[in-house]
């Protein structure tokens, strides 16, 4: 129940965009770092292209390494937009994994565009037209050097409706937000590399990606190396800026989790930590409720109502259904170890793999 209690104070802390920005004064370079994504920029562009608010906008989109046709479909959604730029990214330098290289190639042309801010978005990510400008806003009004507003995460099916909300609740029930927001600390740093909102500056004062060249979980990386640096970094309610359907049935979903969950707390000795004692907190308990007596399913059912109760705070926060799913939270941790456990062995053989590039 103490968990759920946190569930819910940060959900009160928790930083929000307002939903009509002032208009933002300065030059912002949106870039899209693309693989294979052919399905889902044409869609993102023509929302970049609608974005309100932010005269000094610039997109550019860096494809690396398509075999899909993805500049193809991104020039026709352009429509020879003269805000929308494409680009080729170079083969990922030796020690550098694909999307932090394609990042640092948008962390150049963000430089010599003059850029103050720039914003990082997934081309599978749909964006309402206030989202850059009041991503902007809230980075500035905060004083920060990375935002990450989280994305509504849309799961269809039973498989990514067991996981996918895991992503945002996990943070929201274990991360005391109180000292986050205001700490530099990087053990405390959270993000979602799907929408990520910088400070140009603080940015290429860290080398740009340089030093997360080689993180498969990037994004939290990033955070982290920023706040050693001694920059704030925040998360922030993105669910009225932002949606991402992150992965398709669950085949793709196991792919996806696998080239990542084994290092995505820092390492794998602390994410096996942080998980296992999710289990003792979420799933000993129902087994305890359904097996134990007197006393020991009594705490069971309490530790069982104090699950699902976190599970519908953080489902509020993200716009998702939290009815019947937050029901079934134990056999959602129960799935994520599965995930975690699959990704550890992965990662142990050397066979992850993701769009065709291989992980070390």
């Amino acid at each position: 129940m103490a968990l759920a209690a946190q569930t819910a104070v940060n959900a009160a802390l928790l930083l929000r965009p307002v939903a009509d920005p002032p208009p933002c004064p300065e030059r912002v370079v949106v870039g899209v770092p693309a693989r294979d994504e052919a399905a889902h920029v044409g869609d993102l562009v023509a929302d970049l292209r609608a974005q309100r608010g932010v005269p000094g906008l610039e997109v550019h989109v860096v494809d690396d390494g398509s075999t899909d046709g993805t500049t193809d479909v991104a020039r026709t959604a352009a429509g020879g937009d003269p805000r929308v730029h494409l680009h080729r990214a170079p083969p990922p330098p030796p020690g550098w994994l694909g999307k932090p290289a394609a990042v640092q190639e948008l962390t150049r042309i963000a430089a010599a565009r003059g850029a103050a801010v720039l914003v990082l978005v997934d081309a599978d990510v749909r964006l309402e037209p206030h989202a850059v400008a009041a991503s902007v806003h809230l980075l500035r009004t905060h004083g920060l050097a990375l935002l990450s507003p989280w994305p509504t995460q849309l799961a269809v099916g039973v498989v990514e409706r067991l996981v996918q909300p895991l992503q945002q609740w996990t943070w929201l029930d274990t991360l005391p937000l109180a000292w986050a927001q205001r700490s530099t600390r990087p053990s405390l740093a959270a993000a979602n590399g799907q929408l990520l909102v910088l400070d140009a500056a603080a940015h290429a004062g860290i080398g740009g990606h340089r030093l997360v060249a080689h993180e498969v979980v990037e994004d939290v990386a990033l955070a982290r190396v920023l706040r050693r640096a001694g920059h704030r970094t925040a998360v922030a309610d993105g669910s009225g800026l932002a949606r991402c359907r992150m992965y398709t049935g669950a085949t793709e979903l196991r792919a996806g989790y696998g080239k990542s969950l084994w290092t995505a707390l820092g390492s794998p000795a602390a994410t096996v930590a942080v998980l296992a004692g999710l289990a003792v907190v979420y799933v000993l308990p129902p087994a305890a409720a359904v097996l134990g007596r007197g006393r020991t399913r009594a705490w069971g059912a309490l530790g069982l109502l104090g699950g699902v109760a976190s599970r519908v705070v953080a489902a509020r926060v993200a716009r998702t259904p939290a009815w019947p799913d937050a029901l079934a939270h134990p056999v959602s941790v129960l799935a994520l170890l599965a995930l975690v456990a699959d990704s550890a062995r992965g990662h142990r053989r050397g066979t992850l793999s993701w769009k065709g590039r291989r992980l070390a």
